[in-house]
């Protein structure tokens, strides 16, 4: 048991942001996501109790989000409508700027351009998120 960390974090987790370093990325993924085929030599973190915006808050309460870029959150575009803004990711964006105090710059990536960032992610972080597109990937910050 560890003090003032989310009861919900386990150490599998806390390892992963713990060994991430500045500009590193993590993946969250919803449940469609092809995480074990794409996990391969990436740590792979699941959490089959909890939706993609659950894990979100949970990582950013510890995890920082980096302030040298401008877009430090991938979200995966609809395909057919890139230019739709989904309730989820409106979702995303609200946890982001309130946990950061700031507004938080969000890049939009087309479905295999999504899948070919997740190939530069340190970790990923399965759920069993049901809504469509419930992905996204941070950019690890400095304190």
């Amino acid at each position: 048991m560890l003090k003032g960390i989310d009861s919900r974090i386990n150490a599998d987790l806390l390892y992963v942001l713990a060994a991430m370093g500045h500009g590193d990325q993590l993946a969250i993924v919803d449940r469609n996501y092809p995480e074990t085929s794409n996990a391969l030599g990436k740590e792979l973190v699941r959490y089959d109790g909890i939706n993609a915006t659950e894990a979100l808050e949970m990582v950013l309460s510890l995890f920082p989000l980096d302030t040298f870029i401008e877009r430090p959150v991938y979200t995966m575009q609809m395909v057919g409508n890139p230019d739709e803004v989904l309730p989820f990711h409106k979702e995303g964006q609200e946890i982001c700027d309130r946990i950061e105090g700031r507004k938080i710059g969000i890049q939009s990536l087309e479905r295999f351009d999504f899948y070919k960032q997740v190939g530069q992610c340190f970790a990923i972080i399965s759920t069993k998120e049901d809504r469509p597109y419930g992905n996204f990937i941070l950019v690890k910050g400095v304190l």
